[in-house]
């Protein structure tokens, strides 16, 4: 493995590994508002939500590394502490990258952007309206990591109002990650779309903890066949299949099959029973998955 002391290398050099490696990550385009009134649309990609109660947002716009400068979204919020964070999705990225591009202060990013300016309710920069959701905030405070280039500022933020688009709301009017259609931030010129396959469902652990791949018998946590994944799902169940179930599950088709066909190989045997089971795993079926797993 490839060790980094970010002492070591340059501000650019490092920052290439770190935001080609902490992915996918969400895009906040902030809409602020100098002491003018004029207003500014930014992205960026140090972002995310840290609490529900009360509800903050932190995004942090960074001190260019050429120069040490700041960004006009930054020097904005220190003057007039209120932003309206919009989020992105595939439908307005070539628009949202559009207006990352470094405009003279007083710039509207909106007009350059072509995204419509909608008036918000409890705060004075605008929201955008193609957006998929936006949250009006306040800014609590403004955190300056370093003063040095290359530097984060963490802007935090608390969300006074948010919208949602209909348009993206299920039957049940919660989020439909499927309609969200969010787009994430990678290294480079790199984005990634949470859409399609690359969306997946994944069991929350119970109440009750599951037993742990240590508890799995060492045969089936050394499998050559099963992965780590595979191994997760089955470290989440609570109980082993006791002795009789085991066996009842012998007398079925496949394991019957699988006896006959590898009856004087036993290597064989355990891979194709493993393989079968890791199947199961992936339909969601840990409980046969398990049953199929403890046959010898």
């Amino acid at each position: 493995m490839k060790s980094v002391d970010p002492g070591k290398v340059s501000i650019p050099e490092f920052h290439g590994y770190l935001l080609g490696a902490v992915t996918p990550r969400p895009i906040a385009f902030a809409s602020t508002m100098d002491e003018e009134g004029n207003v500014n649309l930014s992205p960026f990609s140090f972002f995310n939500a840290f609490s529900a109660n009360p509800p903050i947002l932190i995004f942090s716009p960074a001190r260019r590394a050429k120069d040490n400068t700041t960004k006009h979204t930054l020097e904005n919020v220190k003057v007039f502490p209120e932003v309206t964070i919009n989020i992105v999705n595939h439908r307005i990225v070539e628009q949202m990258s559009l207006s990352s591009g470094e405009y003279a202060k007083g710039e509207n990013e909106f007009l350059k952007s072509g995204l419509t300016m909608v008036e918000s309710i409890k705060v004075k920069p605008p929201r955008v309206g193609e957006s998929p959701a936006a949250f009006e905030c306040k800014v609590n405070e403004v955190i300056p990591l370093g003063q040095e280039g290359g530097a984060g500022n963490l802007i935090v933020c608390e969300i006074l109002l948010a919208h949602f688009s209909e348009e993206i709301l299920d039957e049940n009017q919660r989020i439909d990650p499927f309609k969200m259609d969010a787009v994430g931030r990678l290294g480079g010129n790199w984005y990634t779309r949470v859409t399609g396959k690359t969306i997946f469902a994944l069991p929350k652990p119970g109440p009750v903890p599951g037993i742990g791949v240590d508890h799995i018998p060492e045969e089936i946590r050394k499998s050559v066949v099963l992965t780590g994944n595979d191994l997760g799902r089955l470290g989440g169940i609570i109980t082993i299949p006791n002795h009789e179930a085991v066996v009842n599950h012998s007398h079925s088709k496949q394991i019957i099959d699988l006896k006959r066909r590898f009856h004087d190989d036993h290597e064989s045997y355990i891979n194709h029973i493993h393989a079968a089971a890791k199947k199961l795993i992936e339909s969601g079926n840990i409980d046969e998955a398990w049953l199929t797993l403890l046959q010898k």
